[in-house]
């Protein structure tokens, strides 16, 4: 945020990205990341925020033993962002929008590794987070349920991504929730002491986290103690926040302008600039997709849920402009989805062998009948492992399509040889026998015929 260290720290050698000014070194000085603040406004932007046209940076004192200077580089009542919404979807399904209070920027801390062994526990310090730059937004207290914060939380990773200001992984710390629960009686306008929760690294984790607390906070109430406003841990193993500290307010942080660095004014010139920058976000690609591609409202959501799934299914729009938009999305949203998701929550196309014209190519040969939709999922199977091209493929497995009548009734007749119990339970009024008789045709064929004329022959032969 204030010096020129990579960004990039997960999974690095401990302390390598690290330089006088993180490592907090007497006499460095700061310099402000221009980027990161134009990252910050655009988020503002995209969530309805405010923008004043005066901001600074504030000392925040506190000890611990990962802030290296003793103090953080932060934003206290002039920050670049002010309210603002976000919508999220609630529990009962209906768009609900959740007010903002702020967005600020400020340094990340350094972190601390906790280990045991025979000699004892102890604690590492790896440096090369320290000074990384971070977004903060806060809510209002706005958010009424575990499940809408988990809502929350993935309409802002959403949100990140489609505007390419961070991956926003939480597996790797690059979105991290601090939740602040209170409770109140049922009637009652006055929210109760809140106690903040630390230590969440999953949307699974914060859910889990805040019902826990919710309940605690009830159960203490109802046996009439006192909620003690503090910073508890969540245990993930356990499902239980442990106390850690008394929470601090503003007050005990001693703000107080950064001397080392300058007030900024964002001008119109510096707002107009973000604005030129800022991408399709979900809601319009969202309106689009159902406008242009004839999508259902389901398949939209489901396609432009993900920035690169949507420009996946888009890219594959454009190879050939004769093979129908919603097959295509048929695709992306059912057997594609399927092999994807098997390679980890968040994987996309471009992690694996499939390319987008390869998924045109196969979209075609199925649109075109020259091979089932049976053949189709096999040939795709294939290609995930392979990476090879559909036609190679069609051709190698002996997938293409055969709907020569005579071969099919050859088939057929094997088959209610083989089945004469179907074939009188059929008979007998049970309609589902024809489906079995169906599915074992298709297996004679290898999948190669299509489904409809097979049943059309089946009929007749049974009938006559």
């Amino acid at each position: 945020m204030f010096c020129g260290c990579e960004r990039a720290y997960f999974d690095t050698e401990p302390n390598s990205h690290v330089c006088v000014v993180c490592m907090g070194m007497p006499g460095s000085l700061p310099v402000i990341n221009r980027q990161a603040v134009l990252y910050t406004v655009m988020a503002g932007l995209a969530l309805n925020c405010n923008i004043p046209s005066k901001a600074k940076f504030d000392r925040k004192n506190y000890p611990y033993p990962d802030l290296m200077k003793g103090y953080q580089i932060s934003q206290f009542d002039q920050p670049f962002c002010e309210e603002g919404t976000l919508t999220i979807e609630t529990e009962s399904g209906a768009q609900r929008d959740v007010q903002l209070e702020r967005i600020h920027l400020e340094e990340d801390t350094a972190r601390l590794i906790h280990r045991s062994d025979s000699e004892g526990s102890y604690s590492l310090l790896d440096l090369n987070r320290a000074g990384s730059p971070l977004m903060e937004l806060v809510t209002k207290p706005d958010i009424r349920s575990a499940g809408e914060a988990a809502s929350f939380l993935k309409r802002l990773r959403q949100m990140a991504r489609y505007l390419g200001i961070s991956d926003a992984n939480m597996e790797k710390g690059q979105l991290r929730c601090d939740a602040n629960i209170s409770v109140r009686p049922k009637g009652a306008s006055e929210l109760g002491t809140k106690v903040e929760i630390k230590n969440m690294n999953s949307f699974r984790s914060v859910q889990k986290a805040i019902d826990y607390e919710i309940s605690r906070q009830i159960s203490q109430i109802r046996a009439g103690e006192r909620i003690i406003q503090e910073t508890r841990g969540f245990i993930d193993s356990t499902g239980e926040t442990i106390s850690q500290r008394s929470k601090e307010g503003a007050s005990d942080y001693r703000y107080f302008p950064e001397p080392d660095l300058p007030p900024l004014s964002l001008t119109d010139t510096f707002i107009d600039e973000v604005r030129s920058l800022m991408p399709e976000l979900p809601s319009s690609r969202l309106s689009r997709f159902t406008d242009q591609y004839q999508l259902t409202s389901t398949e939209a959501i489901t396609l432009t849920d993900s920035k690169a799934r949507s420009n996946a299914y888009e890219k594959t729009l454009q190879i050939d402009e004769t093979v129908d938009p919603k097959e295509i999305a048929k695709w992306f949203i059912g057997e594609i989805a399927k092999h994807i998701n098997e390679l980890g929550v968040d994987a996309e196309l471009s992690d694996t062998k499939v390319t987008p014209e390869q998924i045109s190519k196969l979209v075609k040969l199925v649109e075109s009948k020259k091979i089932t939709n049976n053949a189709g999922r096999e040939v795709l199977t294939e290609m995930f492992v392979s990476g090879r091209e559909p036609e190679d493929l069609v051709e190698s497995l002996g997938l293409t399509q055969n709907n020569d009548t005579a071969v099919l009734e050859s088939a057929i007749k094997e088959v209610l040889e083989n089945n004469p119990k179907a074939i009188a339970d059929y008979r007998g009024g049970k309609d589902s026998a024809i489906g079995f008789l169906l599915g074992q045709t298709m297996r004679a064929t290898k999948g190669t015929a299509d489904a409809n004329i097979v049943r059309n022959l089946l009929l007749s032969l049974i009938n006559s």
